[in-house]
């Protein structure tokens, strides 16, 4: 219908404003029509005519053919309705198409997802919720529009600290790599902290754990083992994770800051040569075109600390061109919390004005806001201290646990529950983590859309083999239904180009509401018949919508409850 209004301004306004964009959207109330243009508003002004006059000349001048009705209300809105038979024609059309009618791109892209990003010997913690389950779900919807996704996971797998942790290792004599790579994360954390507490407490040891600094950098082999055996012992904690989460990383997607160490040193060579470094203090640093400090002094990047030490700016960059030379992406995406949107502002400033970042290449930080508790702030245990992802999953599972008897379904409804909390909200703003809330069967939330499909589900395993033709959609609910149905490309299609996955929340919250009111008002297996078959189409095309839709928040349908 957008190009039928698009054409009927050209016809009565003229060239000047053609292209304009209708905005449709679904009505409110039936009383509306099922899609409503406030299109004769915003012409008022550059036309210098009453909204009500425009309207009227466009409802004169558009040919909807069999499409359907459109008429003039209020103010100035355009309610359009769809004709029943061309609602049951798009159904039809969607439960022929595997893809649900998502296209495919005209040109795909080769876009990275960096997500997640865990730091080697310490827990998961809420922060890596977000990241993750941000990150697992633009990574699946991107792939579903038809974009080559490589998942990468930075980790924290380099720097000063494995110098503490190898020394602390040795003192302690545990030489042995299996033994390492053994340990839970429960004594790694632990690890983690006698060897922090002897480092800020005995001189003599926190020299020693720099001179293992160098010893790692330079490849000793005792060192490299232990720091390997670390990280493997830090992997296996992840990977169960990942999995009790259902999310798709794996070990292909490791992506640690330890394979750029080697080429750290030509960043810092190559940055001089290009006549972009300068020292500052003893450091090595970049000062990017537009980046000033509250004085209004210039801001710098610091590439190589006065220690000799590289910052994380040196490995972004260092990543940046391994992506961009290597990967041959088009397009990058770096899911991490929004109080590091200024520093890669920074990165992606010097990568362009080294040439190593062409514009060609499109990249985006997707910041994300803080988990709150009740008390409105950051997300902390009773103690004080920051909350594990594994305690946090722990408590999701023990408060859905009393509804089911399945163990499989109590950690789909969980899962759904944190997941669909955390993309349902934008992702820049801070939400509340309310367990009550999030794991309730009513209301906006992943175990209500979990229902739906269930639901559904059972009507369609109460009338097996059918042939789901789709015939007139008679009853209003059927029709709203349908139209739910229709929005299921242009929501995928916004979120592939957004990267704001509340909008696929709110567009399966909708659906998952249609679908009440569809069961509620129009009986299917009591129903005769056309109006039988018709119905069930209408159950098969929503449980597939509903099925893909979960999928691509990461979220598990099940088909009973």
């Amino acid at each position: 219908m957008s190009a039928h209004l698009q054409d009927a301004v050209v016809a009565c306004f003229g060239e000047a404003v053609a292209g304009i964009d209708p905005e449709l959207r679904q009505a409110t109330r039936p009383e509306f029509g099922h899609l409503q243009s406030n299109l004769p508003l915003r012409l008022a002004g550059p036309l210098g005519l009453s909204p009500r006059d425009i309207g009227a000349r466009l409802v004169a001048a558009l040919d909807l053919g069999d499409l359907g009705t459109v008429e003039l209300a209020g103010a100035g809105f355009l309610n359009l309705t769809w004709s029943p038979d061309v609602l049951g024609g798009v159904v039809g059309d969607l439960l022929a198409d595997p893809r649900l009618g998502v296209p495919a791109p005209e040109t795909p892209q080769r876009v990275v997802v960096d997500y997640s990003s865990p730091n080697v010997a310490k827990q998961m913690h809420v922060g890596h919720l977000r990241s993750t389950v941000i990150g697992d779900s633009l990574a699946r919807v991107l792939a579903y529009a038809g974009h080559e996704v490589v998942r990468q996971n930075h980790l924290g797998d380099w720097g000063t600290q494995f110098g503490m942790l190898v020394e602390e290792l040795l003192g302690e004599g545990l030489h042995d790599p299996a033994a390492v790579a053994a340990l839970e994360m429960s004594e790694l954390l632990a690890l983690y902290q006698r060897a922090k507490a002897r480092f800020d407490d005995d001189p003599d040891f926190a020299d020693s754990a720099r001179r293992r600094v160098v010893a790692l950098q330079s490849g000793d082999p005792t060192t490299l083992t232990l720091w390997q055996a670390l990280v493997d012992a830090s992997m296996a904690e992840y990977n169960a994770t990942y999995s009790r989460l259902g999310v798709l990383l794996t070990d292909d997607d490791f992506d640690g800051e330890s394979r750029y160490n080697p080429q750290l040193p030509g960043v810092v060579e190559d940055l001089q040569e290009l006549g972009l470094l300068t020292e500052s203090a003893g450091a090595q640093v970049v000062y990017p075109d537009g980046f000033t400090g509250r004085d209004g002094a210039p801001l710098p990047l610091i590439v190589r600390k006065a220690d000799g030490g590289f910052g994380y700016a040196a490995t972004d960059l260092a990543t940046i061109r391994h992506r961009v030379d290597d990967l041959a992406v088009d397009r990058v995406v770096y899911v991490v919390d929004h109080r590091q949107s200024h520093h890669f502002d920074m990165v992606f400033a010097v990568a362009r004005a080294a040439g190593w970042l062409p514009d060609s290449v499109e990249v985006q930080h997707i910041g994300f806001g803080t988990v709150l508790g009740a008390d409105g702030r950051p997300f902390k245990t009773r103690s004080g201290a920051t909350v594990t992802l594994t305690s946090l999953l722990d408590d999701a599972e023990e408060a859905v646990a009393a509804r089911y008897d399945n163990p499989e379904v109590v950690r789909a409804v969980a899962n759904a529950a944190v997941k669909y909390a955390d993309l349902s909200n934008h992702l820049a703003r801070d939400y509340a983590f309310d367990l009550a809330r999030m794991s309730a069967t009513t209301g906006e939330t992943g175990p209500y859309l979990q229902y739906a499909h269930a639901r559904v589900c059972s009507i369609l395993a109460q009338a097996p083999q059918q042939t789901h033709a789709i015939g007139t959609l008679s009853h209003a609910a059927e029709q709203r239904l349908a139209l739910e149905l229709t929005g299921f490309a242009p929501v995928v299609a916004k979120v592939a180009d957004t990267l704001e996955p509340h909008h696929l929340t709110a567009y399966l919250y909708g659906l998952a509401t249609a679908l009440t009111a569809f069961y509620e008002s129009c009986p299917v297996l009591k129903a005769e018949g056309e109006v039988r078959q018709t119905r069930l189409a209408l159950c098969e095309a929503t449980r597939r919508v509903l099925s893909e839709g979960l999928r691509l928040l990461g979220i598990e349908a099940p088909q009973r409850m």
